[in-house]
């Protein structure tokens, strides 16, 4: 652990008293990121979540922009345990929860339904995870998945960097090393709210999304194989539109598997 850049006086408010706790012989601990324009971000080593992302409206006010937690025991204890955490090894749903590689089945724990949700539920968003902050506006955090966890092979070794750059981005890299064949999805599970209020609902922020096509889903959220097209149904962002607008359209049958949207849309890239 290595964080010596200070925590205190942030924009978020946050403590960084409420965010040490010895876990397992590991420590947790809050981690502020900034950048020459005055953003602020702060994360905590235990499953690489996001707390709090201030950033200024177009009249310099600052808020945060994402759902995040004040405390260690909120993060640990949260009612959703993927709120904004580091998802692995395995982001999005595996299929009753097996899988084959190489001829060789493997079977991973249940925690969705009959499938296996985001890596299981002690993946990497319940794990402590060893951290170096390395300037100001970089932390890196680092977590050894043991062969057989959650059931998934191979020893693997996992890197994610969070990076707050000047133009009011952040970077997340990831990089993995296994010493057995295996599969690996990691991603972030932010949930953003861009009001920077939770009390106004984030189906009024307006969404466009550069897709012509998606992947439906069964009763159980699990995509069924088939892509899409998006023309003239509920899931067509290609025209800027509020996330609310057609949410509660239970009429197409989509909207009511995925209880609103929770759904993969196929990019135009």
């Amino acid at each position: 652990m290595n964080n010596t850049f200070p925590t205190e006086g942030n924009l978020s408010g946050l403590n960084r008293e409420d965010f040490q706790k010895d876990i397992n012989d590991k420590k947790t601990d809050l981690f502020i990121l900034k950048n020459t324009k005055g953003m602020e971000v702060a994360v905590t080593n235990y499953g690489c979540a996001i707390l709090s992302i201030m950033v200024p409206d177009k009249n310099g006010k600052y808020a945060n922009v994402i759902l995040g937690h004040d405390s260690i025991e909120h993060v640990i204890n949260s009612p959703e345990p993927f709120l904004s955490t580091t998802i692995g090894r395995y982001g999005n749903r595996i299929a009753k929860g097996k899988f084959t590689l190489f001829g060789e089945e493997h079977e991973l724990t249940i925690n969705n339904g009959p499938n296996s949700l985001h890596g299981g539920p002690t993946g990497f968003h319940a794990r402590v995870w060893d951290a170096v902050q390395i300037d100001e506006s970089t932390v890196q955090f680092n977590y050894v998945s043991a062969d057989g966890e959650e059931g998934f092979p191979g020893n693997l070794a996992c890197k994610v960097t969070f990076t707050l750059t000047d133009d009011n981005a952040i970077d997340i890299k990831y990089s993995a090393t296994t010493d057995k064949k295996t599969i690996i999805n990691m991603t972030n599970h932010s949930y953003f709210n861009l009001a920077g209020d939770p009390s106004k609902a984030s189906t009024d922020n307006i969404l466009y999304v550069n897709a012509d096509y998606y992947t439906p889903v069964d009763s159980t959220f699990m995509t069924t194989g088939e892509i899409a097209p998006v023309k003239d149904t509920p899931m067509d962002f290609t025209t800027p539109k509020a996330v609310g607008k057609e949410i509660n359209n239970y009429d197409f049958v989509q909207l009511k598997n995925g209880k609103g949207y929770d759904h993969n849309w196929v990019l135009n890239t």
